[in-house]
């Protein structure tokens, strides 16, 4: 039996660049002044094309299994169904406001708390245990929040592998499926996104004790600096 791994996943990376490689979380990001806006369109840009990629080689890697899976046919839906490897599909009883809901509120999670571990006035995590945190944090968020939509939190990691699937072969049912479920995983991220970084700031870090000491304490320039280098997802 043929069992494809879905590609094209919430995978980490930490770089010098920024290791961010979610659309949402760049939004954030930027919107909370943790990265310069003009920096946006460029993480985006790289973003959707690294997932557009990454779900083709998966496709050329496993190309023989999939056509022999379900006799050479690539289904978006039944039994037989592989499209599903490459992106996310609503379950059979969800309504689209409940995906949507679902969507920003497993990213305004993982944005919460995104924020938490990079907070140096928090307690924080020892450094270079990031990545392992954050993953930590999206295998949680992805075992107990993926029965309704499969839990995308990434519109990059989505609609990159969604567009693929519909020239591989797939056809423009990919974007047709669940009552036209696609944008879902791309708008709810977003919003969820905005609402995490929003809640942290109101509900914790305005309520530190000293607001300015991480500022004093960095050389100029270092604040935002730091969350470029240490950022993931």
């Amino acid at each position: 039996m043929f069992f494809p791994l879905r590609c094209s996943g919430l995978g980490l990376a930490v770089n010098h660049a920024g290791g961010h490689i979610n659309p949402a979380v760049s939004f954030a990001m930027c919107v909370f002044g943790r990265m310069e806006w003009f920096k946006f369109p460029f993480y985006v840009g790289a973003q959707f094309l690294g997932a557009f990629v990454g779900a083709a080689t998966v496709f050329g890697i496993y190309h023989d299994g999939l056509m022999a899976f379900a006799d050479g046919k690539l289904l978006v839906a039944g039994e037989n169904a592989t499209a599903f490897i490459f992106a996310t599909y609503p379950a059979s009883f969800i309504s689209l406001p409940n995906a949507f809901i679902d969507q920003v509120l497993s990213t305004m999670f993982l944005l919460l708390i995104v924020f938490a571990i990079f907070d140096s006035r928090n307690m924080g995590v020892p450094r270079g245990l990031e990545p392992l945190v954050i993953g930590l944090l999206i295998i949680s968020l992805s075992c107990s929040l993926s029965l309704n939509t499969g839990c995308a939190m990434n519109p990059a990691r989505d609609l990159s592998p969604r567009l693929f699937t519909a020239l591989a072969g797939w056809g423009f049912e990919v974007f047709t499926a669940g009552n036209n479920f696609w944008w879902i995983p791309v708008v709810g991220p977003m919003v969820g996104a905005f609402f995490g970084g929003l809640f942290y700031i109101l509900l914790i870090q305005l309520h530190h004790s000293d607001p300015d000491s991480e500022v004093k304490a960095e050389p100029s320039g270092s604040k935002l600096e730091k969350y470029e280098l240490s950022d993931s997802m």
